[in-house]
């Protein structure tokens, strides 16, 4: 699943304070209004430009591609219960047949058998599988999920984002973006 980013926007890549993307998936994009506002708020600082520039009759800037934020926000430990999260932490694929195409959420142990709606009983699932499984358990359905359901970390939605990148990625970002990835020898 793709981010589709438009290069003609020239968006902005938004830092934490700490030089960090808010977030990989979506990744942290500000339209070019966005980051001006926000410059001349002094809420962030330019870390990089395009040379695309925009002018006023008694004002000149170039367009920021990177900013940073100057007052660290910090990340929560534990994302939302979301089904965009689900989808996410399962890297966008049926947990039992492994496509990634008409995706909703199967609760492993079905709810009228006990199963309730949590990081540790949903799974992302296709249609088909979905009804194939129906209200089932895994051992009647002979259907087990690829991993076992488990509560992610801010921290593994993160790499599970950097997975996905966008169509478009500036090259002024590229020093930000995979910082923190041990490197190889």
């Amino acid at each position: 699943m793709t981010v589709t980013v438009s290069p003609d926007g020239l968006p902005a890549l938004v830092l934490n304070a700490d030089y960090r993307p808010l977030s990989y998936y979506p990744l942290s994009l500000w339209s070019w209004q966005d980051a001006i506002k926000a410059v001349f708020l002094d809420r962030v600082n330019i870390v990089a430009e395009y040379e695309h520039a925009v002018s006023s009759p008694s004002f000149s800037m170039r367009l920021p591609s990177v900013v940073s934020l100057k007052t660290y926000v910090k990340p929560s430990r534990y994302p939302a219960f979301t089904r965009f999260n689900v989808f996410l932490r399962d890297r966008f694929q049926c947990q039992y047949c492994g496509t990634p195409e008409d995706l909703t959420f199967d609760h492993v142990i079905p709810r009228h058998r006990g199963g309730a709606t949590t990081w540790e009983n949903v799974v992302a699932a296709c249609s088909p599988c979905n009804l194939k499984k129906g209200g089932l358990m895994p051992a009647q359905a002979r259907m087990w999920p690829k991993q076992t359901p488990y509560q992610p970390t801010v921290h593994d939605l993160h790499n599970n984002g950097r997975l996905f990148p966008p169509n478009y990625l500036h090259e002024s970002w590229m020093d930000y973006l995979y910082w923190d990835v041990e490197l190889e020898p």
